[in-house]
């Protein structure tokens, strides 16, 4: 049983579509640092859990059936990694991420969370705030995540930090430098 989750959040295709209204860019570099951090993780035994956003009742983008619902092509999952459909913003809100979480580790206070994800600023921020109040450790990769804009990117983070300060925030390769 491990004490270590890599948590990748909304890694989906409506983000890279530029005919969404939810494009958030060119995702091809974050998609290379989020494998290199995948592949990383895998080998050091972390338990590999994706998110991924479905709006109910929706019959346009973020709907059940959509490509945009869809992990993005060239994602490092395999087999045996835990999968999440969530329908609100936070990935701790009716899924099962608890229970996973708890089955990764029974001492939470001592159990590693290393997270990234799309959107920074909604769905990555309401997942680390929550993880935070569950006493998870938690490590957010800050360039393996996005969001629109980059002042709202580094304002996320500032936040975050200046509230919990127990919470480290770094880049990919000082990750796998540690």
């Amino acid at each position: 049983m491990t004490n270590k989750a890599l948590i990748l959040i909304d890694f989906q295709k409506e983000w890279a579509d530029p005919k969404s209204p939810d494009f958030v860019g060119d995702l091809i570099s974050l998609l290379e640092r989020t494998n290199t951090l995948i592949d990383f993780c895998r080998k050091q035994g972390y338990k590999i859990i994706f998110t991924r956003h479905v709006e109910k009742n929706s019959t346009a983008q973020w709907s059940e059936n959509s490509k945009g619902a869809e992990l993005l092509d060239k994602i490092h999952q395999e087999f045996g990694d835990v999968l999440i459909t969530k329908h609100k913003i936070n990935p701790f809100y009716e899924t099962s991420m608890e229970s996973e979480l708890q089955c990764s580790t029974s001492d939470v206070e001592h159990s590693d969370l290393v997270v990234c994800g799309i959107l920074t600023n909604n769905c990555v921020r309401s997942f680390i705030a929550d993880a935070y109040d569950r006493n998870f450790n938690i490590t957010v990769i800050k360039d393996c995540c996005a969001t629109f804009d980059n002042e709202t990117q580094e304002f996320t983070f500032k936040d975050l930090g200046s509230t919990r300060e127990e919470i480290r925030f770094i880049n990919l390769n000082d990750f796998l430098d540690t």
